[in-house]
């Protein structure tokens, strides 16, 4: 592997000082170094960290006063939004590095639900906010004077394998620099197709950092993945806009390049005869989890029309994640959904896909061109565990499943009305035996098969 020192000048730039006269609470999110007459309207840069099963521990609402931006209406006590230094009447103007001022509320309230364990807020408090707006000032202009001029997002690229050119790049390892490498792009090649330049840095492959890596182990990564490797890169002006934010560049952040498969959104509307699918609850063989899947597609359903496909995920429901509920909450949401619901789903083999990687199913997913459900809250994500790169997640077909209605009617009752009759301790005892015997007979003969409590199917029709 080469070495390189023409990255200097990049990467020597965590020599920080800080004077503690200045005040200011957090110095490396003050970049902007020409003194504005309106410098107190400073956004503010919060990361969040939560963990399994946990909240943010917020939540968002328009702006009641007529000004067109997104706040924080409730901050729940000891939550990771509290902690961050988030506050009720923040003005939201980025999350994860990415402009929402102009964005549908519904899918801002989906891509912080989808983000999984980070997530980054750039805020205004709600005086600054106003000030703002009573001074005429850009928000936009605000925002590019507080991250910098050129500040560009990180980008995960996924790289499939040419078989002339191969993965068309080069690794080189920066001199003096331990554990720290930088990209060289052929011209033309796979590695330049999928978003990378020459000169990126290498942040993370396949899931690892790469500053955990030593050489060896980098060229027995890529050599273990003999059709494609999936790379989170940067190039060396934004990392250091980066690292005066005190912000580490992960997956979250990045912009999502040449990825092969992504979750949708799918927005139905119930047609004369419902839906037109079935959903099933199935066993991944590999990991022995449950999924919900989504199978039967009617021809010309609301669903088809969609684009729903047989044998897709379900991952979510009108923007709550449903992987780790059981199959009756999840028809009992659809239902109680009315005439309209949406469906956000991912097909088996992405869902082996982001688990090798070891980030969110949902973090890249794909929102509806038209039409949306509204949302109201924050809530927890489901863990996402990681598989081995040379397995391959297949369902089990459970057990038999009832096909049931959309709205249930509770079987009649086998018991009939008698009259009770006096009678001998062993008589009584006898006829009570008697009795059971013939009622169990009578409910297997005239009842359907029950499905075990881990294996349901529901035809969404109703």
């Amino acid at each position: 592997m080469k070495t390189h020192t023409g990255y200097q000048h990049a990467v020597d730039f965590t020599r920080f000082t800080f004077n503690p006269k200045e005040g200011i609470d957090n110095p490396a999110l003050n970049i902007n170094d020409d003194d504005d007459p309106d410098e107190d309207v400073l956004p503010r840069l919060l990361h969040l960290r939560r963990v399994e099963a946990q909240s943010f521990g917020f939540s968002l609402q328009w702006d009641r006063g007529g000004e067109g931006a997104m706040e924080v209406s409730v901050v729940q006590p000891w939550g990771p939004a509290e902690q961050s230094g988030l506050r009720i009447g923040d003005r939201v103007l980025e999350v994860n590095e990415e402009d929402v001022t102009k964005l549908n509320f519904s899918r801002v309230v989906r891509k912080i639900k989808f983000c999984g364990h980070h997530l980054f807020l750039l805020v205004l408090r709600k005086e600054e906010y106003k000030q703002a707006m009573s001074l005429g000032l850009d928000i936009k202009s605000l925002v590019k004077s507080f991250k910098g001029e050129n500040c560009r997002r990180p980008r995960l690229c996924h790289i499939r394998r040419d078989p002339e050119l191969g993965l068309g790049f080069n690794l080189i390892s920066l001199e003096g620099h331990r554990r720290q490498f930088i990209l060289s792009t052929v011209s033309g090649g796979p590695a330049e197709r999928s978003g990378v330049c020459s000169g990126d840095k290498l942040i993370w492959i396949n899931g690892t950092e790469a500053s955990s890596l030593s050489q060896y182990a980098l060229n027995r990564t890529i050599k273990k993945s003999p059709d494609s490797v999936t790379l989170l890169v940067v190039d060396g002006m934004n990392e250091l806009y980066f690292i005066k934010r005190k912000m580490p560049v992960v997956p979250e952040v990045a912009e999502c390049r040449n990825f092969p498969h992504r979750a949708r959104t799918m927005n139905l509307s119930k047609g004369k005869e419902g839906y037109g699918f079935l959903l099933r609850q199935e066993r991944l063989i590999v990991s022995e989890m449950m999924v919900h899947v989504l199978r039967e597609v009617d021809s010309g359903s609301p669903a088809e029309e969609a684009g729903m496909e047989d044998g897709d995920l379900l991952m979510a429901v009108n923007g709550e994640q449903v992987e780790a509920l059981e199959h009756d909450d999840i028809v009992k949401m659809i239902r109680r959904s009315g005439d309209t619901v949406s469906l956000t789903a991912l097909s088996k083999s992405g869902r082996d896909f982001y688990r090798k990687l070891g980030i969110p199913p949902l973090l890249f997913h794909e929102d509806p061109v038209e039409g949306t459900i509204q949302l109201s809250s924050i809530t927890p994500v489901p863990t996402w565990g990681k598989i081995a790169p040379n397995q391959h997640e297949q369902t089990e077909l459970l057990p038999p499943c009832v096909r049931v209605p959309c709205d249930p009617v509770p079987p009649p009752s086998l018991t009939t009305p008698h009259r009770t009759v006096a009678l001998t301790p062993f008589i009584s005892s006898l006829l009570f035996l008697l009795l059971t015997f013939t009622q169990t007979a009578v409910s297997q003969s005239s009842d359907p098969p029950e499905s075990p409590p881990v294996s349901h199917s529901s035809l969404v029709n109703g």
